[in-house]
């Protein structure tokens, strides 16, 4: 069999490919999980003048409120009604069928399916043919539908509102060579739909729940990254420049490449200018880069590139920078990965930053997904040969809080900035907290924020209480510094 793709890439991979022509694929799932939308955009993505794209409604809303509500969506082209995608009313022929006798309705389809030789077929709702014939009588319609449809080479989609327990028994659901499992799940501060691939036949489809977001673009798919293995991270050998002034030489010499990095600190320590100094430094290096935010939009980031000299808007202009804003009321997990993976995409990526981590652990609240979720991801963006930098949030005042509790493993270095008190005033301070498979500066050092930056300066000599207080502080004992922790 040959496959067509749905039109829709993250669909096409989930389904293994796309979709056999010649099978029967049923979309089952609640009123609003999207199966109307999906439907007719993958007519309108493989209809042509000489393969058409047929629609059957049942019972369902007239012709005149599916056009309508089509009309704001990116992907539908009204010229191409009727000459490309055809939707066709079967209400009648159900109606005043002699004995609800189905064999009219699957004439008809039969007979498209051989005349005018269809890309796709969808009958919405199927489910609604229960109410006219028995269970004997439907079973034997569409097998009968199935046989014959599929020597025509069409790909036909049924579409109903079932219950996961109608799905267990349905005669529709054990001859169909897919099953598509829609959901809507409300929830808090949006609501959320997924898909799930429960049956595939002669495809290797990927497992699980892949959300699934509305727009006017229409029907996305975003693939649960756990389903996509990586092979295992090679690291590349040479380091790569921080840009960040002084970071490197506590770092031996730089970031080995393709290490995946941490930065923890409180609010307004320097985490995101840290970050793009890393974008910049990148870009100098004649590197792409991909930055996503769930905070800062693009032009605040630019803005701020801009206050330190870092002109970051030629190279998005050119390309060389994608900026990837994700509003935190449509954050989820799985939309993250796949603005990381088509970032990826062609190859040539070679810095990612995501600012902040703590955004997207709050995003989840699918807390035994999360580790094997940041596996994934890490995993996925190492192996394309790309370094990233990860900022995540922890308390500015009372006493340390670790923010990912048995994930820090995952990130070959960790590096911490930390508020310091002093007596005429408040400081900052950094250090390297671990570096794996390399050596590194174990020393506690003062930082400031200049003109070009965060700016990592001398060692403090004598300051404690990073492990248990909630700032640092002098020793009592200082070797070379003041009370204060000011140079002698």
């Amino acid at each position: 069999m040959t496959r067509m793709s749905t039109g829709l890439a993250d669909l096409d991979l989930v389904l293994g490919g796309g979709l056999d022509r010649g099978s029967v694929i049923v979309v089952a799932g609640p009123p609003g999980a999207g199966k109307t939308i999906m439907a007719q955009q993958i007519c309108f993505a493989n209809a042509t003048p000489e393969h058409k794209a047929i629609y059957y409604t049942t019972l369902s809303e007239p012709h005149s409120k599916l056009v309508d509500h089509l009309s704001g969506f990116d992907f539908f082209e009204p010229e191409h009604l009727g000459t490309r995608v055809e939707y066709v009313h079967l209400g009648d022929m159900l109606r005043h069928s002699a004995e609800h006798d189905l064999t009219p309705l699957v004439d008809e389809v039969v007979r498209k399916s051989f005349d005018d030789q269809p890309a796709v077929v969808v009958i919405d709702s199927v489910k609604m043919l229960r109410d006219f014939v028995s269970e004997h009588d439907l079973r034997m319609a569409l097998y009968d539908l199935n046989s014959r449809v599929a020597q025509a080479g069409t790909v036909l989609l049924l579409l109903g509102e079932y219950t996961a327990e109608e799905m267990l028994t349905g005669v529709e659901f054990a001859l169909a060579d897919g099953i598509l499992q829609l959901s809507y799940e409300p929830r808090e501060p949006i609501d959320r739909r997924g898909l799930r691939v429960i049956k595939m036949r002669g495809a290797a489809h990927l497992a699980g729940a892949h959300t699934i977001h509305i727009t006017g673009a229409g029907f996305e798919v975003h693939p649960r990254i756990e389903s996509m293995l990586p092979p295992e991270v090679v690291p590349e050998k040479g380091r790569i420049p921080s840009g960040i002034n002084g970071l490197d030489t506590l770092m031996d010499g730089g970031i080995p490449r393709t290490d995946a990095t941490l930065l923890l600190g409180p609010s307004g320590v320097g985490k995101t200018i840290a970050g793009l100094r890393f974008i910049a430094e990148g870009i100098t290096q004649g590197e792409r880069c991909l930055y996503i935010s769930f905070q800062d939009t693009a032009d605040q980031l630019l803005t701020t590139a801009e206050k330190f000299g870092w002109d970051l808007q030629a190279a998005r202009n050119d390309g060389r920078l994608v900026i990837s804003h994700v509003p935190m009321g449509n954050l989820d997990l799985d939309g993250l990965s796949s603005v990381t993976r088509h970032g990826l995409a062609d190859g040539t990526t070679r810095r990612i930053v995501i600012d902040s981590l703590a955004e997207m652990v709050n995003a989840a609240r699918e807390t035994e997904r999360f580790p094997a979720y940041l596996r994934n991801l890490l995993g996925l963006i190492r192996t394309s040969g790309a370094s990233l930098w990860v900022t995540s949030e922890t308390r500015t005042f009372g006493p340390i809080t670790e923010p990912l509790v048995g994930l820090m493993f995952l990130f070959q270095n960790v590096i911490q900035i930390r508020y310091i008190e002093l007596c005429d005033g408040v400081g900052r301070a950094v250090n390297v907290v671990k570096m794996r498979n390399s050596r590194h500066d174990q020393g506690i050092h003062a930082c400031d924020l200049t003109d070009e930056g965060l700016q990592i300066e001398d060692k403090y000599d004598a300051v404690t209480g990073i492990l248990g207080w909630s700032t640092l502080r002098a020793c009592a004992k200082p070797v070379s510094v003041d009370g204060c922790g000011h140079k002698s």
